[in-house]
């Protein structure tokens, strides 16, 4: 039901090691002072201790008129409601109190590119009355043509860190519940939410009212609403019901999750009663003395639930002195001279058009994104590289292709990695300390032209990728064809002990996920094939029709995956085939869990699941055909 057959309409509306650093002491006193500079606030910041996070960084705090707060939460929907290829990047702070009445609301949406998130310590620090939501984007028609409202293109924005206490505003059907309808790369994460349901679809609005592919972490909820969600992935939350699976729903340590099993026509869940390795993603907030650090949490295994349910999360706090404070525009010199000397970064809200990529060089360093900041790399550059060093975290950012073709817009170690002899002394990972990957979103096209051979590369071991869409624009407003935006490879795994839990990869010109390390687990995988083919022989190898969507190499011999989802629409050539949508060798160490694939709006074929079993999901006219697969191998 509900197939995710609008795709056409979205494209209808528009359609390095590091350099060595020569005088230590003067670089170090140089990265320093420029730190010093960029973190010094301005005069009306200085008042209130705050520092300076740009002009699209917006700080609420409780003394301030909700009526004040009301028209610029406002402001910034509308100039973001829209936006989809736009370069507007905002972050929505509020500081720890209440906010709104019961009589008097606070009730506003989330556009593009906009963050908001409370600046407590535990998401109950900061209190909403009131709602914050994303409803259905009415996309234009032709005159006298049905409505268009969906929520598949509804991308890049988040919610984190608060609690909301559901207020409506007597407006009928926007009081039945809190409606949060988005697609890829809209993460909700340590979220509470009482006094009505929370919905994932909006169904206020004329239809379709589609929807396709979330992510919820660390988050207590309500009775979910799932309704026309195609695809989504909820982590370590607690939930007090669920309604609705259209096709891949997976639940991992989530307290309340409905119960999973193979996947059948009436059964579309995965549940796993424990996430076996998370690290939340940290976050700002202002201590009880107005200070502002931010926190990061520790990595723990198999847990379930909220990180906060038997109190304050754990973790450690940095104090924001310790963070070099980029404004786009910087030369990214400094920011590297900031990490050189031991710093962590933030980056503002904005565009960095770097020509050389930042470069993470020490252990337990944060690179923490506000407002989906965003990295372009000029020149064929790479946006940001690690070297062999353990517990980077990476948070928050988004990647945007550049025209001059990149090798990969983010690289996670480097080839030593996996060399043994030198992964002991010194250490080059931890498996109780992990490089975690935090909501990092790549783009290739849409916007502009942008080339780039792989997206996310990662050679590092002991790694969590904890949400991340990849995607070669299939629509937009420049830079959209076969030969135009061109990216053979969205997510390449070439470390050892990596695990995804939430992993997205969609329209790539081979395959769309290469997974080459051992011992790889991923929970939750969502893809669509490229549109754009022009035709059979400009996507194959050999006589293999098409690519994977998810291909492990045939030399891994240990590997786990759950709730796989890949799905076919080539509207260029509708006769298209893939030949298989996972590629796996085919060893007993080698699982994989709840398999659909889709083929959409009689357009293109998958003839298998995984290796000639399965399937198929064939062109048909009428609307969408699916197939499932419960296991591989096969009982």
């Amino acid at each position: 039901m509900l197939p995710r057959t609008l795709r056409p309409h979205r494209r209808m509306h528009s359609p390095r090691t590091a350099r060595r650093l020569g005088a230590a002491v003067l670089t170090m006193a140089l990265a320093v002072s420029v730190s010093a500079l960029a973190v010094a606030p301005a005069n009306a910041a200085a008042k209130n201790h705050d520092p300076d996070l740009g002009p699209n960084t917006i700080v609420f705090d409780p003394s301030m008129p909700v009526d004040q707060i009301q028209a610029k939460v406002d402001e910034i929907h509308a100039k973001q409601v829209d936006a989809e290829m736009g370069d507007g990047r905002y972050a929505i702070l509020f500081k720890p109190g209440t906010y709104g009445t019961t009589e008097h609301p606070l009730r506003f949406q989330v556009g593009y590119y906009t963050e908001v998130a409370g600046l407590g310590l535990n998401p109950g620090d900061v209190k909403i009355n009131g709602a914050i939501e994303v409803y259905n984007r009415c996309l234009p028609v032709a005159e006298g043509a049905d409505p268009n409202c969906l929520a598949l293109v509804n991308f890049w924005r988040s919610l984190s860190n608060l609690s909301i206490n559901f207020v409506g505003g007597g407006d009928g059907c926007r009081d039945s519940a809190n409606f949060w309808a988005v697609s890829q790369a809209a993460p909700m994460r340590r979220v509470e939410l009482t006094g009505a349901n929370l919905s994932l679809m909006d169904y206020c609005t004329a239809g379709p009212q589609y929807a396709s592919g979330g992510f919820i972490a660390d988050s207590k909820l309500p009775f979910v609403v799932s309704g026309s969600q195609q695809q989504f992935i909820t982590r370590n939350s607690s939930v007090e019901g669920w309604s609705n699976a259209v096709w891949n729903q997976v639940f991992s340590g989530v307290d309340g999750a409905p119960a999973g099993g193979p996947f059948t026509d009436d059964n579309k869940y995965t549940t796993l009663a424990a996430t076996p390795l998370s690290r939340e993603k940290p976050f700002l907030y202002v201590d009880g003395k107005g200070k502002w650090n931010v926190f990061v949490p520790d990595a723990v295994k198999d847990s379930s639930g909220t990180s906060y349910k038997t109190g304050e999360t754990a973790g450690k706090s940095i104090k924001l002195s310790k963070f070099f404070i980029a404004q786009p525009g910087d030369d990214v010199k400094y920011q590297n001279q900031a990490l050189a000397a031991g710093q962590n970064l933030l980056l503002t809200p904005g565009i960095y058009k770097n020509s050389k990529p930042i470069t993470v060089t020490r252990p337990d360093q944060v690179v923490l994104g506000l407002g989906l900041a965003t990295i372009v790399p000029q020149n064929g550059s790479v946006g940001l590289k690690t070297l062999d060093v353990k517990g980077v975290k990476i948070a928050g950012i988004m990647f945007d292709a550049g025209a001059v073709n990149s090798p990969s817009l983010l690289t996670v170690g480097t080839q030593l990695s996996q060399v043994d002899a030198l992964n002991k002394k010194p250490k080059l990972s931890s498996a109780s300390d992990p490089t975690t990957l935090s909501d990092v979103f790549f783009r290739v096209g849409g916007a502009h032209v942008g080339k780039a051979t792989q997206s996310l590369v990662v050679n590092a071991n002991n790694v969590i990728i904890d949400h991340t869409w990849a995607w070669r624009a299939d629509h937009g407003t420049d830079g959209v064809g076969w030969d135009v935006n061109t990216a053979k490879t969205g997510v390449t795994v070439n470390g050892n002990d990596v695990l995804a839990t939430g992993l997205f990869a969609e329209h790539y010109q081979g395959y769309n996920v290469v997974w080459n390390g051992e011992r790889g687990k991923t929970i939750f995988f969502q893809n669509e094939l490229p549109y754009d083919a022009p035709n059979q022989a400009a996507w194959q190898h050999g006589k293999t029709l098409g690519y994977a969507a998810y291909k492990i190499n045939d030399k891994v011999t240990t590997h786990e995956a759950w709730g796989l989802g890949s799905y076919i629409y080539t509207n260029v050539d509708p006769t298209l085939h893939a030949t298989n949508a996972f590629e796996v060798p085919q060893r007993h160490g080698v699982k994989l869990h709840n398999m659909i694939i889709v083929s959409l709006n009689n357009a293109g074929t998958i003839d298998h699941v995984v290796n000639g079993v399965g399937g198929p999901a064939a062109a048909a006219p009428g609307g969408s055909t699916t197939a499932y697969l419960a296991e591989y191998p096969q009982p």
